[in-house]
């Protein structure tokens, strides 16, 4: 149960996370004029929600297997 939900934990973490941020990457790409690049600002801003969740995020949850430490 405790992987489930901590599956459920990064889903929505990456998930909601990703899309605000995103939202807000891709409308001052369009503000400034490259709104073609906006899926690169996507890309990248999931590679930092992979490294912040690898680094902080992953000993905060609810699974606590030999993988955590």
């Amino acid at each position: 149960m405790k992987v489930l939900l901590e599956l459920i934990r990064i889903i929505l973490i990456f998930g909601i996370a990703g899309t605000i941020i995103s939202g807000i990457v891709n409308g001052i790409y369009i503000n400034i004029g490259v709104d073609q690049y906006g899926w690169l600002g996507s890309i990248a801003i999931l590679l930092l929600l992979f490294v912040w969740y690898r680094n902080k995020l992953q000993f905060s949850g609810w699974y606590s297997g030999k993988g955590k430490e």
